[in-house]
């Protein structure tokens, strides 16, 4: 059975849809739609019918990275009753490099007392 044909059987109350959420969080913007898609619809299905690349501009013509309940996930996975997609911002600096330099701040602030 694939994973769209057990979504249908678990849900006979939706008429074989399932409802997922799609949310893109930054400083000073919250996006959050609640849909209700055919079992077996994609992370893809799910963003496209949001409507969040047409209302974020800053989106649009970009490769994102999302996933679902803070997983990882390609655009072409399929989605379960209540998924939360989330679309990931991407980083504006290696997080490695960012403990480097914080790291550094706390040398510079100890020497000087």
């Amino acid at each position: 059975m694939s994973r769209a044909e057990a979504a249908e059987a678990r849900l006979p109350e939706y008429g074989g849809r399932i409802r997922v959420s799609v949310v893109y969080l930054r400083p000073g913007l919250t996006f959050e739609r609640h849909l209700s898609l055919p079992a077996g619809a994609t992370v893809g299905a799910a963003i496209a019918a949001s409507g969040v690349l047409d209302e974020i501009p800053e989106l649009a013509g970009q490769p994102v990275q999302v996933g679902v309940f803070s997983r990882l996930r390609a655009l072409g996975d399929a989605l379960d009753d209540g998924d939360r997609v989330e679309i990931y911002q991407p980083l504006t600096i290696d997080p490695k490099e960012a403990r480097r330099i914080r790291v550094e701040l706390q040398r510079r602030r100890k020497a000087k007392r």
